[in-house]
C-alpha cells in the first residue's frame, strides 16, 4: 500500500513561533499570589479598532489637495476632522491623509466603498486607524517624508518623481559626468 501523501505547505492558521514561545516561558511562572497562571481565565484583548472612527488614507498623489478628499470621503457620511500627511521638514503634503468620521459604519462604509478607489489617477488604499495623536501627521523618513518614498526606483509623477535616494544618487552620477570623471 502506497504511503498517504503528505501537504509540504504549513497551514496558514497555525499559532506563531512567536506565540508558542512565550507560552513556554509563562508555562510555569507564577504570579504573586502564587497561582499559576494557567489556572487562570485568559481575558481577551481589548480590540483597538472595534469602535475605531478614524481612517488611514494611504498612496495619495503628492498633489492631491484636502478639498478633493473632502468631498470624496464626505459620502459615506459627515466628517468630523481631515488631518493631512505631511513632510516633517517641508510641510509639504507627502502622500497620506487620516479622516476622522463621527461614528464607526461611516468609517466602516468608506473603507468598503472608496477603498481601492482613484483618486488624482492614482489607487488609494485605507484602513482603520485606532485614531489619530498629534505627531503622526508628518512623515517618518529621514527626509521627513515616507520612509517608502525614500528608496522607490521608478519613476512616479504623482509622488514627486524618483525616490530621494535614487534622485541623489542620478544627481551625483550627472555631476561627475559633468565634470569629466
Amino acid at each position: 500500500m502506497p504511503e498517504p501523501l503528505r501537504s509540504t505547505i504549513e497551514r496558514l492558521d497555525r499559532p506563531s513561533a512567536y506565540y508558542l514561545g512565550r507560552n513556554k516561558r509563562r508555562k510555569f511562572n507564577k504570579d504573586r499570589d502564587g497561582i499559576d497562571e494557567r489556572e487562570r481565565t485568559p481575558e481577551e484583548p481589548e480590540d483597538p479598532l472595534k469602535d475605531a472612527t478614524t481612517l488611514y488614507v494611504g498612496n495619495l498623489s503628492f498633489y492631491t489637495t484636502e478639498e478633493q478628499i473632502h468631498e470624496l470621503f464626505a459620502k459615506c457620511g459627515e466628517i468630523k476632522r481631515l488631518v493631512m500627511g505631511l513632510d516633517r521638514f517641508n510641510k509639504t503634503p507627502c502622500g497620506f491623509c487620516f479622516v476622522e468620521y463621527y461614528n464607526h459604519q461611516d468609517a466602516l462604509d468608506c473603507m468598503k466603498y472608496i477603498g481601492g478607489t482613484k483618486l488624482d489617477e492614482r489607487i488609494i488604499r485605507t484602513d482603520l486607524d485606532p485614531g489619530f495623536q498629534e505627531g503622526r501627521q508628518y512623515g517618518r523618513g529621514k527626509s521627513g517624508g515616507q520612509v517608502r518614498d525614500e528608496y522607490r526606483d521608478e519613476y512616479d509623477p504623482g509622488r514627486g518623481g524618483y525616490g530621494r535616494a535614487i534622485a541623489e544618487e542620478r544627481q551625483k552620477e550627472e555631476d561627475e559626468y559633468g565634470r569629466g570623471r
